[in-house]
């Protein structure tokens, strides 16, 4: 399983549906292969999607969340004009690296 997260856009004057993470799991099929879903607000008018994606590799997951997050804005309306900015699965340097002690 991998998180890859979508960053999303809405076009300037528009507003981030209240019922967004509901819109998102709506337009989830089987073949998405999407386990969970978190939507976490920017701004009024961006947001991250965290997507836990089953794949057999990276490239695939990113692939699968690059995939759904273009159906999700044709298909839901409260997003038309937005646009995907970027996916890819998020990196975190050195978080579990030893680190020196003075």
């Amino acid at each position: 399983m991998y998180l890859v997260h979508a960053h999303l856009e809405l076009p300037p004057g528009n507003r981030l549906p209240p019922d967004l993470r509901e819109l998102v799991r709506a337009s989830l099929v089987p073949g998405d292969r999407v386990e969970h879903v978190a939507v976490h607000p920017r701004s009024s008018s961006r947001l991250t999607l965290g997507l836990y994606l089953l794949a057999d590799g990276l490239g695939e997951a990113e692939e699968r969340a690059v995939r759904f997050c273009g159906r999700l804005l044709c298909d839901v309306p409260q997003l038309a004009g937005a646009r995907l900015t970027g996916a890819g699965v998020p990196l975190i340097p050195l978080a579990f690296e030893a680190q020196p002690v003075d």
